[in-house]
């Protein structure tokens, strides 16, 4: 190649100086090649100047030989020089055979890349902008360069450009922003340092609104956040904290539906830093935005939940998502249970993006079921031309308290929470939540054999609610089967208050008796299903059946309750249960506090309303032959409870009866029967009560019961000395049981008639027993 023809009007001895291996002699042709520009300059020559650019470029910078791209790049930094202000002309022809040699092997030559370059910025200065992106680009390359000289090298740089576009009010944010978000994801800890400086610096910019742009960024932000470096988590930490004050500050301009989702994942993170810090940002979303992030709730509610069964170890992020959780609830309001397709919903202006994808239940506290809650907190009102539908994905947020509530490895706070959220939503939204309770139901009756006390209390509250809640009544009215498709229809029931007394309307039901009091279509339906879980499980009858039992007569009624219960054993098979479950219920009649209006009720039986109580009670007791006497005991029943023991004699006495009766005889001798104990005074007037107590010390063997009771008697009065001067007195017990007008020959009959059954179901047990034994013998 002819030197002198093809590289004028760069001199031979200036082309030679710039391929010699010595840096001195290099600047020295720089020199020379900065006089030459200058010349050029002055004349306006701009051919001249283009042509001494492509000669640097292609021949020098661009070429094979290393020296020579080390002079092509001092010589592109004189043309800069020589240039001055009227570089900008020429910036692209100076700038990318230089980021070319960013690439180069030696690191000699990327450092004399970035010094060049330096330069060229330097004196170009807002100019550059147009070109920032390719600039950045080749930054945030040699920011993760291995080589000190070259980091340095790019450092030095760095600042001068964050310094020209802090000084800039021409910054791109549009056009830089994809590449941000494409660089943002680098993970090279170094490349990442570099991302995070510069968005401290825009952010810092008051011209420039990168909040806008958040959205494309805060994933990855998220994502840098769990970088190994403690340096570059506390730069991230702190990009994030200014971004999150600046939300504070504007909410207006926040494009909060956008970023919902980002924070359902981080939520999520195993890193703790992560997490703590995506529920801080979303405490403050839910707070800030209100209804807006409505339609993430089943997202967020699967992010959420899990962490309230944190211990102490993570005890900032329990408490952070348990306010996120108490926040979100309250969004729930009872205009949301009236919006259909008929209705509008409201609207907020938002573009929230599908939430299908986060809010999957595979991936997915404390105190009572209040569903009042403090409204308290303000929440930002946002403006927008652009207004969509804001809807309570219902079906989403119960498929995800669903899948929670089945998981037994989920801690127990967690479970409380859930129970909370449906308490939740079947008071604000009852008319849709009733079309999931078929679902809903067996899981929560298999709650009630949860290992927390607390736990199953909620459990219970939220059966009470299905259970007497009016939008739980069918169009028909009756109760529905197992397995019917239950939907709330238009007729309107009058629950009474729960610590009130039920009326006896009868139900309609197919399941139900006549007389069987009810609240609503799934009362019925709780009290077989509760029936048939102890039946099937009789270690939950055994450790929670009077737990459970005595709360719901709390919650519900105990007339109600007992009532239900009593019909639906009257046509129990199993005997035997029915049996168990009559004592269990006899247990709780005459020993817990929270029955004592039931045992006023029935000790008179002064209103027909507790007469039909009694027969309804009676015909089940009659499963148990002590605890029918017991319940003549309570009410007063004494010539009945004597006939009743009359009857014994033809019955099988066995160890468990004999049992039975000594703890009948132990209940006597308690504050309940303190008036069946005062009664033995009046022994004119009450002589069937003496005789039944006589009846039942013939019963026991001579044991500690039969001493008990045997003292007792002893100290019944002579009558004739507790004879007093007004004999005209009618007998108080006879008129009471005159007024009841029980048919009391035809509840002996039926006694009788359920002990037979008992006894041949005895006969059979034994048998079928028997030959068991012959098959297991042969």
């Amino acid at each position: 190649m002819n030197a002198e023809r093809d590289l004028s009007p760069l001199t031979p001895g200036v082309v030679r100086a710039l391929t010699d291996k010595l840096y001195e002699k290099r600047k020295v042709a720089a020199l020379e090649i900065e006089k030459l520009v200058r010349e050029f300059v002055a004349q306006n020559n701009t051919s001249q100047i283009k042509h001494v650019i492509q000669i640097l470029s292609q021949e020098f910078a661009l070429s094979q030989h290393p020296h020579s791209r080390k002079g092509g790049l001092i010589g592109l930094a004189a043309c800069s020089i020589a240039l001055g202000k009227d570089s900008g002309l020429y910036l692209k022809e100076l700038i990318e055979p230089v980021l070319t040699c960013f690439n180069d092997a030696d690191s000699r030559l990327r450092y004399y890349a970035c010094e060049a370059l330096y330069n060229i910025v330097k004196v170009a200065r807002g100019s550059v902008l147009p070109h920032f992106n390719v600039l950045f680009d080749g930054l945030s390359k040699l920011a993760a360069d291995p080589d000190p000289n070259v980091k340095s090298g790019s450092e030095l740089l760095d600042r001068l450009l964050k310094d020209i576009v802090t000084e800039s009010n021409q910054f791109d944010l549009v056009g830089f922003i994809p590449l941000l978000r494409e660089r943002i994801y680098s993970n090279n800890q170094y490349a990442r340092q570099f991302i995070i400086s510069w968005i401290l610096v825009l952010e810092s910019v008051p011209d420039i609104n990168l909040l806008d742009y958040l959205p494309e960024i805060l994933d990855g932000l998220f994502q840098i956040l769990g970088d190994n470096s403690k340096e570059i988590r506390k730069m991230c930490e702190v990009a994030l904290g200014e971004f999150l004050k600046e939300i504070k500050k504007n909410p207006s301009s926040v494009k909060f539906a956008e970023m919902a989702n980002i924070l359902v994942i981080h939520c999520q993170a195993a890193d703790d830093l992560i997490q703590l810090t995506a529920m801080c940002w979303m405490r403050e979303f839910i707070q800030l935005a209100g209804r807006v992030m409505l339609p993430y709730s089943s997202g967020i509610l699967t992010a959420v939940l899990p962490c309230l069964s944190y211990d102490d170890r993570k005890k900032n992020i329990k408490e952070v998502a348990n306010v996120c959780n108490q926040s979100l609830m309250k969004l729930v309001i009872p205009e949301d249970d009236e919006m259909d397709e008929a209705k509008p919903p409201m609207t907020i202006p938002a573009e929230p993006t599908s939430e299908e994808s986060l809010s999957r239940p595979e991936a997915v506290t404390t105190g009572s079921l209040d569903a009042s809650g403090d409204s308290s907190n303000s929440v930002f009102t946002v403006t927008s031309c652009e207004r969509i539908q804001v809807t309570l994905n219902l079906d989403g947020i119960v498929q995800v308290l669903d899948y929670h509530l089945s998981d037994t490895s989920i801690g127990m706070m967690t479970r409380i929470a859930v129970l909370k959220w449906l308490y939740h939503l079947y008071i604000k939204t009852p008319r849709k939540m009733f079309r999931h309770t078929d679902s809903l139901f067996p899981i929560l009756l298999r709650t009630l054999s949860d290992e927390s006390d607390e736990v199953i209390l909620k459990d219970l509250e939220l059966l009470a609610e299905i259970a007497s809640s009016p939008a739980g009544q069918t169009e028909e009215g009756h109760g529905p089967s197992d397995g019917s498709d239950v939907r709330p229809g238009p007729v309107e029931l009058h629950v009474p208050a729960r610590a009130g007394q039920l009326s006896s309307s009868s139900t309609k039901g197919l399941e139900c008796s006549p007389s069987t009091p009810t609240m609503n279509s799934y009362f019925y339906k709780f009290m077989i299903n509760l029936l048939k879980r102890f039946s099937s499980e009789r270690k939950l009858l055994e450790t929670r059946g009077a737990f459970i039992i005595r709360q719901l007569c709390l919650l519900l009624n105990a007339e109600n309750i007992f009532h239900s219960m009593a019909d639906i054993l009257l046509r129990e098979e199993d005997l035997k249960f029915a049996s168990t479950m009559v004592h269990t219920l006899n247990t709780i009649l005459l020993t817990s506090s929270e029955l004592f209006q039931l045992r006023n009720q029935l000790k008179d039986l002064k209103t027909p309303e507790s007469r039909n109580l009694f027969c309804c009670l009676y015909r089940s007791w009659c499963h148990n032959p002590v605890t029918t006497v017991s319940l003549c005991f309570l009410t007063q029943n004494y010539k009945h409870a004597y006939d009743l023991i009359q009857k014994f004699g033809d019955l099988e006495v066995t160890v468990d009866f004999l049992t039975e009766v000594d703890k009948l005889v132990q209940l006597i001798e308690c504050p309940i029967f303190t008036y069946l104990r005062l009664q033995l005074l009046d022994v004119k007037n009450n002589p069937y009560l003496i005789k039944a107590l006589y009846g039942l010390l013939m019963l026991l063997p001579q044991s500690s019961a039969f001493q008990l009771l045997s003292h007792r008697l002893q100290c019944v009065p002579n009558p004739e000395l507790m004879q007093t001067t007004d004999n005209t007195k009618p007998s108080t017990s006879f008129k009471r049981t005159a007024a009841c007008n029980i048919d009391y020959t035809e509840l002996l009959q039926h006694f009788e008639k359920v002990q037979n059954k008992h006894l041949e179901a005895r006969h059979q047990r034994a048998g079928r027993a028997e030959q068991l034994d012959r098959r297991v013998v042969l």
